[in-house]
């Protein structure tokens, strides 16, 4: 009878030490599934906490450090369809961005929705965007710089080098247009050059203008206007 007592007792005791393996077993299979599944219900609970995502249609894009500012002048050039600005909203990242000028002159932010940003200088359009972040953030300091010119434009065409749309970015003469197209062909005819402008034609003598004569040829160039070098 003891025998068979201390028998029972063994396989009792096998029987707990199994059922105590195959615990450990499972728990070792779940615990990396029941850990993942943990993680990616906090990243999911941070990722609500981290605050309202910009409005639909916000067309900011990420900042970029490098990108210096166009040469103009803040105070006097008039931004127009398809060029490229920069808003910093200091200590405000979620309303700072790049953005683009749409063809109606808009440009959409965050907060404020649409503004007309065509036809405005960058200072006042510095203006305008404080004062309507001023209905949501206190006392906003706001910088709207140039970051590409695209909506002034002048042409050249004929016996240049580089021929082309050029943009227009600051006062340019003829002279320099024609300077920055890399210089004529072998062919040109450097005396009968034409400055279409709408519908007057301007003619620019190249070889008077470089010896100092009828130097009121050398008129500064306007958006649209199109050097035509035969």
């Amino acid at each position: 009878m003891l025998g068979k007592a201390n028998r029972q007792g063994t396989m009792k005791a096998r029987e707990v030490s199994l059922l105590v393996l195959l615990a450990v077993w499972f728990a070792a299979i779940l615990s990396p599934a029941t850990a993942q599944q943990a993680q990616q219900e906090e990243q999911k609970e941070g990722g609500q906490a981290q605050g309202e995502p910009l409005e639909p249609g916000s067309e900011l894009k990420p900042l970029d450090p490098n990108a210096p500012a166009a040469p103009v002048d803040p105070h006097s050039y008039k931004i127009g369809p398809e060029d490229q600005l920069a808003i910093r909203v200091w200590r405000e990242p979620e309303v700072s961005g790049a953005v683009i000028v749409r063809p109606d002159g808009k440009i959409s932010l965050p907060l404020i929705g649409e503004v007309q940003a065509g036809g405005k200088t960058p200072e006042e359009l510095r203006r305008v965007i404080t004062e309507k972040l001023s209905n949501y953030l206190t006392r906003p300091e706001v910088l709207v710089q140039v970051t590409a010119v695209r909506s002034k434009k002048y042409y050249i065409t004929g016996q240049v080098m580089r021929t082309g749309a050029f943009p227009l970015v600051v006062p340019t003469t003829v002279l320099e247009a024609l300077s920055m197209a890399g210089g004529f062909r072998d062919w040109a005819q450097k005396k009968k050059i034409i400055i279409l402008r709408g519908r007057k034609r301007l003619k620019f003598n190249y070889n008077e203008v470089i010896k100092g004569k009828n130097l009121e040829q050398n008129v500064y160039l306007q958006d649209g206007d199109h050097i035509i070098v035969p």
